[in-house]
């Protein structure tokens, strides 16, 4: 869903940096926000426009991509796509932290494993996640 929020606004011209979208994602991970639909609009359209002349489309945009979304309470998915992740990992790992990611099988065994962990805490009873 984000993903289609950030290219969503690149279509419709609003200059929205890869690193914007980071920082946003960052901010969601951090629990920056309660998760509720307002909340996440004000975050969204600080970390992402940096122009009021955009304001306007940005508007058009998160109404279209984020239509009938509720309060639901959970964390949202902030999925980020794995070649980006490599590119980020690439450029501001340190050697010894690429080694050990090396160690581990590699970048994907890496997130294969962490996609089964997120999917068994998904799974957990509540209070055991």
């Amino acid at each position: 869903m984000f993903q289609r929020f950030f290219t969503e606004l690149r279509a419709a011209r609003v200059p929205v940096s890869l690193k914007e979208y980071l920082v946003l994602v960052e901010a969601l991970e951090k629990q920056a926000i309660e998760m509720r639909v307002e909340e996440f609009y004000y975050l969204s359209r600080t970390a992402l426009v940096k122009d009021e002349r955009h304001l306007d489309k940005f508007d058009r945009v998160f109404g279209q991509v984020f239509k009938g979304i509720e309060n639901t309470g959970e964390a949202v998915d902030a999925a980020i796509p794995d070649d980006w992740l490599k590119a980020l990992s690439q450029k501001f790992l340190s050697e010894e932290e690429k080694a050990q990611i090396e160690a581990l099988g590699g970048w994907d065994k890496l997130m294969e494993t962490l996609k089964q962990r997120l999917e068994e805490q998904k799974r957990a009873p509540p209070g055991r996640q």
